[in-house]
């Protein structure tokens, strides 16, 4: 790894701990009153900013006081999830439709009919996978009532997301 790839990775990283900290609708200084100065608002602006790299462990102390996954302060590259710029939530997402046919529960009756009306809308009836982007994402967070992150697992628990045959 060159520097500037180190530079360009530490500022991703940063990039993230600032957008969960603003979701939590925390400042720097509300940081470092609630963490009780374990993570000062100079250090954590140094690492939103990428000018200072963060320990494994640190990193791991935030995610516990953010209450959020580690994974969730660390950058997904483009070439997951076809994701690129935006943080972790991926552009598009595939919804298995043959599994939502069989899926029951209120939460899947509603995912169901907002597929439908994505369907309608673009005149998509293949009827085995939808695409959903960005967009549809944060439509479908609202109807499951969680934030656009959660959606994506929520929706892999309810088991609609496609899954390719590995070869």
């Amino acid at each position: 790894m060159t520097d500037d790839d180190d530079l360009r990775y530490r500022r991703q990283v940063g990039e993230r701990i600032r957008q969960i900290r603003r979701q939590k609708r925390l400042s720097l200084q509300d940081v470092e009153a609630r963490s009780d100065a374990e993570f000062k608002a100079s250090v954590l602006g140094a690492y939103e900013r990428g000018e200072r790299a963060i320990s494994v462990p640190r990193l791991q102390r935030m995610a516990r006081f953010y209450d959020v996954p580690v994974d969730q302060l660390l950058p997904v590259g483009e070439d997951d999830l076809g994701i690129s710029g935006g943080g972790a939530v991926p552009q598009k997402v595939v919804i298995d439709l043959v599994k939502l046919r069989k899926a029951e529960g209120p939460e899947a009756e509603m995912v169901t009919r907002y597929m439908t009306i994505i369907q309608v809308k673009r005149q998509d009836f293949n009827g085995r996978v939808l695409t959903i982007r960005r967009d549809d994402l944060q439509a479908l967070a609202a109807i499951l009532g969680s934030g656009v992150e959660e959606t994506i697992p929520r929706l892999d628990e309810l088991g609609l997301l496609f899954q390719p045959d590995p070869d």
